[in-house]
């Protein structure tokens, strides 16, 4: 299992497998902009876990999945805490690096 905390930079690359994004003490936009280059990364069917402590995250996450194309698994727990688990599509939209949570046009 790879962990990426906020500082570490292989967070945008994703190396390792299963993939545990660190995003907690973000909050709502920070998060899709940590998330966004971490899916990017990964080929389709990598799943990526999203630990966070924003409690927007239950809403926000399977919104981006769905506005994006990704697929949303749900939450699940971790040594780190709540995690939510984000499966990559082949056939998701890519997002503007400045509004991830819009697909591009």
């Amino acid at each position: 299992m790879s962990v990426f905390h906020l500082d570490d930079p292989r967070a945008s690359t994703g190396s390792g497998t299963p993939h545990v994004l660190d995003v907690r003490g973000l909050l709502c936009v920070q998060v899709l902009l940590r998330l966004r280059p971490v899916v990017e990364a990964l080929p389709p069917g990598a799943i990526v876990h999203v630990v966070t402590d924003d409690p927007a995250a239950p809403l926000d996450l399977p919104a981006w999945c769905h506005l994006t194309g990704h697929d949303y698994l749900g939450p699940s727990a971790s040594e780190l805490g709540p995690a939510y688990r984000i499966k990559v599509s082949a056939g998701a939209r890519q997002v503007d690096h400045r509004t991830p949570w819009a697909p591009r046009v």
